[in-house]
């Protein structure tokens, strides 16, 4: 997404330079990147060398001349060489590109980043963001982005972490990336907040760094504590740990401490041990819930403390959840918060979310599903009054949600493991941010009320519900369609040229047409679903499906980033009350 803050690549920069790549023909190898820096301006740079046993090196210029050189013999990773405050003025950084790769630069000011975010001076094509000037999803400036990490309210605006590989589209060593935001649609980009330990920078054959977790207020003053999996991936007897660190000011963290060392004895558990999502239980205490994998099924782990600070003296308490559906090998990211009433009534009902690692749901082919238990928590055990689907459609995955004031807020990733991997370019998106509450016995997620305010101007108000078709600048769209009654027929083709899509409601459910040449795909379905009400949002690379105020919701991402061009309705006569179309813009 393009941020409020002007933090994409330097285009006039990328016109000259190619983004310190060298032009076909070129034999100069020599680049620079230049920037006008206000006073107290921080840099943070990555590079590596290019060829192994011989460094890679930039070197820094003021208008005074060279003051200063970063060097970097590590040719497998892009290392994070330089954290230096200027005292403002025309700086240049030169380096030869037969010897030194650069990746990321950006600068910020300490002082007032948190309003102004960063500004990035460099990209190249590994990792360079898609330039979609009208998407409205959250994306990072560079890099591949998947779990949405610590999202929460803390010093009184939205935070959203996110796991983070800066230097190229495909899933490597993790970060945590990191923006901050006033309504949850318009994003600040921060700097990198964790970073992968040196066990694995340092080693080319260990793969990991700082895996998905959760941040919480610091209760006896500003700041947050960050709670993290730190995984090396052969690293025995415990591939994974907890960690947490502390930051004070909200976007730098400080050193990182391990908490849990390892998984609970005598559980039977794989070496599986993930994704800590830390809450205020209904007794007052902080409570932890990880993913695991055990010989019964997927589980999740339940921890507590005494500690007010949450900082030490963890406790296993139990396994607050088995899992034996969809033969999931792992369960991912558990997320547990009040829908209905105080933490404390125990009459107040609890959704417990979580995603099943490579589980398969073998009636439709559909990878990756995360469910919600609804049910009631009492601090130490879980009863649960049904289950549902967070999403037919699964592209909303590695949920996490918290309470913001009484209204639970979640955000997903706009993304599926059976689509991507570490081999694979996929650009990263998450999804609309959605609320959770409890209606008439049901479960409902609709996007938050702040979504209205993406819409820029009507479409069309008549040519849709008459059957016509209604064509689209771009690919930022939104529809509202309402029947005459539940259980209508209807079949809304949208044309992309890429694949068949489209969404339909027949006797067999309501139900997404997704259809690529050449590929067998899952069959995206709500089975004996009868809705009267759809909001639909498009975007470049994207659907999202809202029926019935979010009684069921349809996440899907589209190869690519061709826009939907058109839209056509089919539906009997006399029976579309309404059909809206916008086009949407931040």
């Amino acid at each position: 997404m393009a941020a409020d803050n002007g933090d994409t690549p330097d285009r006039a920069g990328e016109a000259i330079w190619q983004n310190g790549l060298a032009r076909e023909g070129d034999t100069d190898t020599q680049r620079v990147i230049s920037a006008d820096l206000p006073v107290n301006a921080t840099l943070h740079l990555w590079l590596k060398a290019v060829n192994p046993g011989t460094p890679g090196s930039v070197s820094l210029f003021s208008a005074n001349g060279k003051f200063g050189e970063v060097q970097v013999a590590n040719a497998e990773e892009n290392s994070f060489r330089i954290s230096h405050v200027f005292g403002g003025g025309h700086i240049e950084l030169r380096y030869d590109t037969a010897e030194t790769s650069v990746s990321v630069a950006y600068w910020f000011t300490a002082a007032d980043v948190l309003e102004t975010g960063i500004t990035v001076l460099h990209t190249n094509p590994a990792n360079a963001a898609p330039n979609l000037p009208a998407s409205y999803h959250f994306r990072p400036p560079f890099g591949w982005m998947n779990d949405p990490n610590g999202f929460g309210r803390f010093g009184g605006r939205p935070h959203l972490f996110y796991q983070h590989y800066s230097h190229g589209r495909m899933w490597n060593n993790m970060h945590w990336g990191h923006a901050v935001s006033s309504d949850y649609l318009r994003w600040r980009h921060l700097p990198v907040f964790l970073f992968p330990s040196e066990e694995v920078v340092a080693r080319p054959d260990k793969r990991g760094g700082a895996f998905s977790g959760s941040a919480i207020p610091l209760p006896s003053g500003p700041g947050i504590r960050v709670f993290f999996t730190e995984k090396v991936s052969d690293r025995m007897p415990e591939q994974e740990i907890q960690m947490s660190a502390v930051s004070a000011d909200l976007f730098t963290a400080g050193e990182a401490t391990v908490i849990l060392p390892h998984r609970p004895e005598g559980e039977g558990l794989t070496l599986d041990f993930r994704d800590p999502y830390v809450f205020r239980g209904p007794d007052g205490r902080w409570k932890m819930l990880l993913g695991s994998q055990s010989v019964e099924g997927g589980v999740i782990l339940l921890y507590e403390t005494e500690d007010t600070q949450a900082a030490g003296g963890w406790t296993y308490l139990g396994k607050l959840l088995i899992e034996t559906r969809h033969q999931t090998t792992a369960i991912e990211c558990p997320c547990l918060l009040p829908l209905d009433g105080e933490a404390t009534d125990p009459a107040t009902r609890w959704a417990l979310s979580y995603g099943l690692m490579n589980g398969k749901d073998e009636r439709t082919g559909r990878r990756n599903l995360t469910l919600v238990d609804v049910g009631w928590f009492d601090g130490r055990t879980f009863s649960r009054e049904f289950t549902r689907e967070l999403d037919f459609g699964t592209d909303n995955y590695a949920f996490q949600a918290f309470m913001d004031g009484t209204t639970p807020v979640g955000i997903g990733w706009l993304g599926n493991w059976a689509d991507t991997g570490p081999t694979i370019d996929f650009p990263s998106a998450m999804t609309l941010p959605r609320t959770l509450r409890l209606e008439d016995g049901q479960l409902l997620t609709p996007p938050i009320e702040a979504a209205e305010g993406l819409r820029s101007h009507v479409l069309d108000r008549t040519r849709l519900a008459a059957g016509e078709r209604v064509t689209f600048s771009n690919g930022a769209v939104e529809f509202l369609i309402e029947f005459s009654e539940a259980g209508v027929p209807f079949d809304l083709e949208l044309e992309h040229p890429g694949v068949g899509l489209g969404l339909v409601q027949d006797e067999t459910g309501l139900w997404l047409r997704y259809e690529s040449p050449g590929a067998d795909h899952p069959r995206y379905i709500v089975e004996g679903a009868r809705v009267r009400r759809l909001r639909i949002f498009l975007d470049y690379g994207s659907i999202e499906v809202f029926a019935d105020d979010g009684r069921f919701a349809g996440t899907k991402r589209i190869t690519g980033f061709d826009p939907v061009r058109s839209a056509r309705l089919s539906a009997p006569a006399d029976t579309v009350s309404q059909a809206m179309v916008w086009a949407l813009r931040l």
